[in-house]
């Protein structure tokens, strides 16, 4: 049943006040006008700044205007004079809903039981939702659903035909570029989805498939207004990606899962993954490169922003980002170190009243039943510190363990870095740089190319082979200060999770055997 249908049903079945939650006014207005002309109603609307006036009367036009029923309770009683059959539209009625307003709450509850008697319809729209007590059993909530992508589509039509009459404007959409818009547009309120196409096309003087930032620049706006969640702008790809053969393909395999032909072959929307291991060997690159990727926008999840000082604001935070992130889709929500953000979460009734506890039952709770498409990357580092519920197949499509580079992978990191930096990594020997770098993760390989540029501005020189050889002398990888960590990592992960990179055979004198003690 779409939004129309149940609507009407819930007028003609004399539901009283129907209390609809929406930022587009416009499009739930003309939704209860059409069916207010079905039913052969009158319809007519309010806000504060006109009174009641018929719906459609024009913000200029003074014809019809009541300026005593600018006031709530003179518009409540004209509501109750009306002898014929109406629906009116209240708009942005919720500052008068609050508990200071009892003779406004008191005359609504009247007026509700007066309603089902008759064949009038009070129908609220509000951005927010704000209900008194006293009215729980008198109102209907329903959420109006943003623009699905036919209506974009519809949408996207309309703007190509009106700009046709420019003739200095380039439509250069095809089946795929337009396919590739719409999912970007999707999240979006049909008013701003119609300014950022006309920005596009007044910003280039053309419209085309590659115009997706623009959008995913929208839906920054969107993000920013929250205050919870942070955009990330990233650049970063796959190329940038050093190693991690089998995930990579993972997800390169699930690139097209959000499109219209994936629900069409029945396939439904990934929901997320986890990828533990040691520090600095490319997880949260790869959070960012599968934003490049994927074409989506990369939202990240901060914890810390989360808690509050006032008792369940905690709790209300998370489910706000997690509104803002629903709200964006589809789009990848980023969570960073989730190890640390619920760390002692089952201790917590002991530390902080339960807070951690309930907040991550709700971000729980969230990632089993969620139907946006919001694919979830987590990261973790110490599994000691995760929850047993987190890792429950369901809420998350899969577990991947990232281990320190192979000497293949870590020479493809030094290429990789190398070139990044403008040098031509075929100048260097590689073979010899993958040697010296046993145990070094990706990011200690990049701070050691680093190191070396300093070395070799300083000697006034171009950086060469043994610069980066001695910069590798002089460190200390983290795999041997934290040895014991990352081999209790290894133990577990070992049939737990699914290895990142091509499964290697040990060789040298990291062959151990094996033993029961």
């Amino acid at each position: 049943m779409n939004f129309q249908t149940e609507l009407e049903t819930l007028i003609r079945a004399r539901y009283p006040i129907l209390y609809i939650i929406s930022s587009e006014e416009m499009r739930v207005q003309n939704v209860v006008e059409e069916i207010a002309r079905k039913r052969q109603k009158k319809a007519f609307e309010w806000s504060y700044s006109t009174g009641i006036v018929p719906v459609g009367t024009s913000i200029q036009s003074q014809k019809h205007r009541n300026a005593a029923t600018k006031d709530p309770l003179a518009a409540l009683d004209q509501v109750i004079e009306q002898v014929e059959p109406a629906i009116f539209i209240f708009k942005d009625f919720h500052p008068f809903l609050t508990k200071n307003n009892f003779a406004i709450v008191r005359k609504l509850k009247e007026i509700a039981l007066h309603l089902k008697n008759s064949f009038k319809t009070i129908v609220l729209i509000s951005p927010v939702m704000e209900i008194p007590t006293e009215l729980e059993k008198e109102m209907t909530v329903l959420n109006y659903p943003l623009p699905s992508r036919e209506d974009l589509s519809e949408l996207l039509d309309k703007i190509i035909t009106d700009v046709k009459q420019f003739k200095q404007v380039i439509i250069d959409l095809d089946d795929t570029g337009r396919e590739r818009l719409l999912q970007a547009a999707l999240g979006l309120t049909l008013g701003e989805a119609e300014n950022v196409f006309a920005k596009i096309i007044v910003k280039d003087e053309r419209l085309s498939g590659d115009d997706v930032n623009e959008v995913f620049a929208e839906k920054q706006q969107i993000i920013r207004k929250s205050g919870l969640l942070e955009y990330y702008a990233t650049s970063e790809g796959f190329a940038s990606v050093g190693g991690l053969t089998v995930l990579k393909e993972w997800l390169s395999k699930r690139a097209l899962a959000f499109s219209k032909e994936a629900r069409a072959f029945g396939l439904p929307a990934p929901k997320g993954i986890l990828m533990l291991g040691v520090q600095g060997c490319g997880k949260s690159l790869c959070a960012k490169a599968v934003s490049t990727q994927w074409q989506l926008p990369l939202l990240r999840f901060d914890m810390g922003r989360m808690f509050g000082s006032l008792v369940g604001s905690s709790e209300e935070n998370v489910r706000r980002a997690i509104a803002v992130a629903e709200s964006v889709a589809p789009a990848i929500l980023w969570v960073d170190e989730i190890d640390k953000a619920f760390a002692g979460s089952q201790g917590s009734g002991q530390t902080d009243g339960g807070t951690t506890a309930r907040v991550f039952g709700t971000f729980l709770t969230w990632l089993s039943e969620k139907s946006a498409p919001v694919f979830v990357v987590a990261t973790a580092n110490d599994i000691s510190q995760l929850p047993p519920e987190l890792l429950r197949k369901g809420r998350l499509d899969e577990i991947f363990f990232v281990d320190l580079p192979s000497r293949d992978e870590r020479m493809e990191v030094f290429r990789i870095h190398i070139n990044k930096r403008g040098r031509d990594a075929a100048r260097f020997d590689l073979a010899a740089l993958a040697d010296g770098s046993r145990d070094f993760s990706g990011a200690e390989i990049e701070e050691s190319i680093n190191s070396a540029l300093y070395d070799a501005f300083y000697a006034q020189g171009e950086i060469t082979t043994e610069h980066v050889l001695i910069a590798l002398r002089e460190t200390v990888p983290l795999a041997r200060t934290m040895d014991e960590q990352i081999n209790r990592l290894r133990s577990w992960a070992e049939g737990r999770a699914r290895n990142a990179s091509v499964a290697r055979a040990l060789t040298g004198d990291a062959q151990v055997r094996r033993m029961e003690l």
